[in-house]
């Protein structure tokens, strides 16, 4: 028998990391999760259900529980009476997203006109990773931890309040710009595609820092890009202020997207600048061979 140490296997391990120190009464732990990956991959992931099983509260991105709050976003995706979604395109452009959407999510700009372009294009996203790489929204390991809390009764709290998700959601970006960018993902659905394929590649071998850089980098000319990179690396910092005294009491469980986490300006490097110390969770573990 050969026991290799977690160094050796730098995959799985790295995506589930524990922090400790700056005063925290306990350990809390940090899971990178990709919203594209069944949650049975979960499975794989070393000690990750004895780490939930010593937290007392599940820490996300948005409380998806919250009923009201969802009822908020979807009144929040629907255009202004006085915008109309035409006017920001030509003619056969307009036809052009019309049919694409008819082909793809079963309607058109009949039913689909009054909706933001920045929700167009996420429903358009969603619908492609469905068919290409095999996204199910009921399977997906993203939500999973949060579910289980609910059934549960643990308390589930989420870094952004509704304001703040509605702004990354539908806001972030001017409306101009949202309007070109679902034409240009309707235009080169295999970018996105492609994109999501290679971020989840780097995901299942625990790649959180050329996750970051991909996003980041000059040569992503997807939907998901360098100024959303900048987006969300700036809210980093507001969450590791919002994290203070979750982390101060300790035994959490925090789930959020891996996009947020490595890079040099990512959560992990943040939550290390501010004095926590951030180590993979299983670095001791061993694996025979």
């Amino acid at each position: 028998m050969v026991f290799l140490a977690l160094s050796a296997v730098p995959v799985r391990a790295e995506l589930i990391y524990e922090i400790s120190g700056n005063g925290a009464k306990a350990k809390s732990y940090l899971l990178a999760t990709n919203r594209f990956v069944d949650m049975t991959f979960l499975d794989t992931i070393p000690n990750v259900f004895k780490y939930f099983g010593r937290c007392k509260r599940v820490v996300t991105e948005f409380a998806m529980q919250d009923y009201e709050a969802l009822a908020a976003l979807r009144q929040a995706a629907i255009l202004p009476d006085s915008v109309k979604l035409s006017n920001f395109y030509s003619a056969e452009e307009y036809k052009y997203i019309d049919n694409s959407l008819r082909i793809t999510l079963g309607m058109g700009m009949e039913q689909l006109c009054r909706m933001k372009p920045s929700y167009l294009t996420e429903m358009y996203r969603t619908e492609l990773m469905k068919q290409w790489i095999g996204y199910s929204e009921e399977r997906s390991m993203e939500s999973f931890f949060e579910n289980v809390a609910a059934q549960r009764d643990m308390p589930v709290i989420g870094l952004d309040n509704i304001g703040e998700t509605m702004y990354m959601l539908f806001d972030r970006e001017p409306f101009h710009w949202q309007c070109k960018e679902l034409l240009k993902v309707i235009e080169y659905p295999e970018r996105e595609v492609q994109q999501e394929r290679t971020l989840k590649a780097m995901y299942l071998d625990g790649r959180l820092s050329d996750i970051a850089y991909q996003v980041e980098g000059p040569d992503n000319t997807t939907s998901i890009s360098f100024s959303d990179y900048k987006v969300y690396t700036q809210r980093n910092g507001q969450w590791v202020k919002r994290l203070q005294p979750i982390l101060a009491d300790g035994e959490a469980f925090i789930t959020l997207n891996a996009i947020y986490l490595g890079g040099e300006k990512g959560l992990i490097e943040q939550l290390r600048a501010a004095g926590y110390r951030v180590r993979p969770a299983n670095r001791r573990f061993q694996i025979k061979q």
